[in-house]
Order: structure tokens, then sequence, then C-alpha cells
């Protein structure tokens, strides 16, 4: 896997939260970047624990969450 992509992989957050974005058409970080942790607390799978790892993944490639009603 080319650097660049492997950069925008998905950390390991569990396969029940893995299976929720898939079903919402996220497969990569950069697309949880375009969402809200609120939009994507409402995914049936995806808890506190997936959210704090995400965040943690996206802050540590300069990313965010996408701001609530943005």
């Amino acid at each position: 896997m080319p650097d660049a992509e492997r950069e925008d992989s998905l950390p390991n957050i569990g396969n029940s939260a893995l299976r929720a974005l898939a079903r919402a058409g996220i497969t990569r970080l950069s697309q949880v970047a375009r969402r809200s942790q609120a939009e994507l607390s409402q995914l049936h799978g995806v808890g506190p624990k997936a959210l704090g790892i995400l965040e943690t993944s996206l802050a540590e490639r300069g990313l965010s969450f996408k701001e609530q009603g943005t």
C-alpha cells in the first residue's frame, strides 16, 4: 500500500464501527473529516471509543471532525 493510502486508512476502531462507516460510504480517514462527530455517533456501531480513536487519528494528520452545523 502506498504511503498516501496508508496515511488515509481508517485506524483499527473495531469491526462493528468499520462496518457502520462502510455502510455510510466512509472508507478513508479524509472522508471522516467531512462529517461531524455528532453525525458519526448516530451510526449504529460507532461509539465513544471509536470516535476517540478517530479523533486522535485525525489530529495526528492535522485534520478534525467537521464542525457541527457547517
